[in-house]
């Protein structure tokens, strides 16, 4: 087994070690706050572990940040440049987060410069990924599909949402992404920036 970690797992590690410092929180706290237990944080904060979508959304919540922007705020670390010159980022050069148990890719479009966030998701066939409302605090949010089928489950409410479809998300609620069909979906997630609690 490889040692290697990879370094977009480390900047999120690196992250929720500061955040959760900057509170001045226990591993116990963050525990309480997310739900995630007490081993796993410590394990995800060591590198040890990469955290699942569904552990993000946990942490996130308790961070009362977005998902998106824990995403902007690990890649912060790695780039320092506030120039605002704006650049090109090959797709063969993006960093791209796996989520271990189901598969699900992110891949954040947008710089931590640029005023609106974006995500590219690939969700693959079968792949369920819950959040709770905490991890839709804050911000405004729409998803749009780029290929595939989407069932999103919005609180109680279900879409069916295909290719082209989008989706203006309101109030904080549980969400659920999942893709019920044999092929993988495409869609994309379009965050508005509000002020950082």
């Amino acid at each position: 087994m490889s040692n290697i970690v990879d370094p977009l797992v480390a900047r999120i590690s690196a992250r929720v070690r500061t955040e959760r410092e900057r509170r001045r929180w226990t591993l116990a706290q963050l525990a309480d706050a997310s739900g995630v237990s007490q081993a796993m944080i410590s394990r995800i904060e060591r590198g040890e572990s990469s955290p699942t979508a569904v552990v993000l959304g946990k942490l996130s919540a308790a961070f009362q940040l977005s998902i998106a922007s824990l995403f902007t705020l690990a890649e912060e670390t790695q780039d320092d440049d506030t120039t605002g010159v704006a650049g090109v980022e090959r797709r063969a050069d993006a960093a791209e987060w796996r989520d271990p148990a189901t598969g699900y890719r992110r891949r954040q479009i947008t710089g931590p410069q640029f005023p609106a966030e974006i995500a590219e998701i690939h969700l693959p066939a079968g792949a369920r990924v819950p959040y709770p409302a905490a991890a839709f605090a804050f911000v405004r949010q729409v998803v749009w599909v780029l290929g595939g089928h989407l069932t999103f489950h919005d609180g109680d409410t279900v879409h069916e949402l295909d290719e082209g479809d989008t989706v203006e998300l309101g109030e904080p609620t549980e969400r659920v992404f999942v893709n019920t069909t044999d092929t993988h979906c495409r869609y994309a997630i379009i965050l508005a920036r509000g002020t950082r609690p």
